[in-house]
């Protein structure tokens, strides 16, 4: 019996090889696809795990697998002998065009991310940033919420907290408190010492160790001024 060749069957070598690829971009495609949705799934526990901020764990992973994917796709494509030289141009293109377009917004969200990610302060902490000085309401990948003494809220864009010195008055759970009284040169020294010790004494929100100091601080030319330095719970100050 004569053997059946591929070419009796009506099968070249050229639909072979098209086969053989077009089985390959579909396995590159489910497979990556899969291997796209562990990775965020991954991804998401980690960060979560981290206590990121939700929000940013979100945008996060989901940048990232929308990146794998559009991989996988345009790995695909080349496995199915599409040219996509001139598309990975285009995609560069347009993201250099968007990214120039909110460059500002770009900015912020770097900033959101800082923030989030290294958490110089949180919700709730007093700081001042951004020449403004409150009580931290809300952090956001865009901005931070603030609600400053006499009671306003403020929205501070991100990148003018990172781009600037932060203190955060929270941040401790012990805080000094300074404070300077003046006496005449002719009162008791020793007199004025011994009140504001008394003082301090009866006052049960002043800490023992570290001790407060009381100490003489500067001969002015109206007064003699006195140091008090006691320390306190930073939720006392």
């Amino acid at each position: 019996m004569e053997k059946l060749g591929l070419d009796k069957l009506g099968i070249s070598d050229i639909g072979i090889s098209l086969l053989i690829n077009f089985t390959t971009a579909i396995a590159i495609l489910i497979i990556g696809w899969w291997i796209a949705k562990l990775i965020r799934k991954a991804l998401v526990k980690v960060m979560t795990r981290k206590e990121i901020d939700s929000l940013l764990v979100s945008f996060t992973s989901n940048v990232v697998y929308l990146a794998l994917v559009a991989f996988i796709f345009i790995s695909a494509l080349s496995e199915l002998g599409v040219q996509t030289t001139s598309f990975i141009a285009i995609i560069g293109a347009a993201g250099l065009a968007i990214g120039l377009s909110l460059q500002g917004s770009l900015s912020n969200f770097a900033s959101g991310v800082m923030i989030i990610f290294f958490r110089p302060f949180k919700v709730g902490d007093f700081i001042e940033a951004g020449g403004i000085s409150g009580i931290v309401e809300g952090i956001q990948i865009f901005s931070t919420q603030m609600r400053t003494g006499d009671n306003k809220s403020i929205i501070i864009p991100n990148s003018s907290i990172t781009s600037g010195t932060i203190t955060n008055y929270s941040a401790k759970s012990e805080r000094r408190v300074d404070m300077t009284f003046g006496i005449g040169y002719d009162d008791d020294i020793r007199k004025a010492k011994q009140i504001l010790e008394d003082i301090l004494s009866a006052d049960d929100r002043i800490l023992k160790d570290p001790a407060p100091v009381i100490a003489m601080g500067a001969l002015a030319d109206s007064s003699i001024n006195i140091l008090v330095r006691p320390w306190v719970k930073t939720e006392d100050y």
